[in-house]
């Protein structure tokens, strides 16, 4: 099974959602954990796209999708770079 950042994403408006639940709110030891966890998973996908930019590489990756690799110039944008 291949996990994508926007599944990353559901994932984390889900522990968001579960915690407003009124009736049975999420522990927020695990609502903390999924965050951590979430967190190293973003910092990955930010290390894979440097990687992928500086090497100017083609490669297959979940993080950097094919509408973000070329951007005028021929360099790809990582995540977190602005246009």
């Amino acid at each position: 099974m291949k996990n994508t950042m926007d599944d990353l994403r559901n994932h984390l408006f889900e522990t968001i959602e579960a915690l407003k639940d009124d009736d049975k709110p999420m522990e927020i030891d695990r609502a903390l954990a999924i965050a951590k966890v979430a967190s190293q998973v973003i910092e990955t996908a930010k290390v894979e796209v440097a990687f992928l930019k500086v090497t100017d590489a083609d490669g297959d990756s979940c993080y950097a999708s094919p509408n973000l690799k070329q951007l005028g110039n021929g360099k790809q944008q990582g995540v977190g770079e602005r246009k």
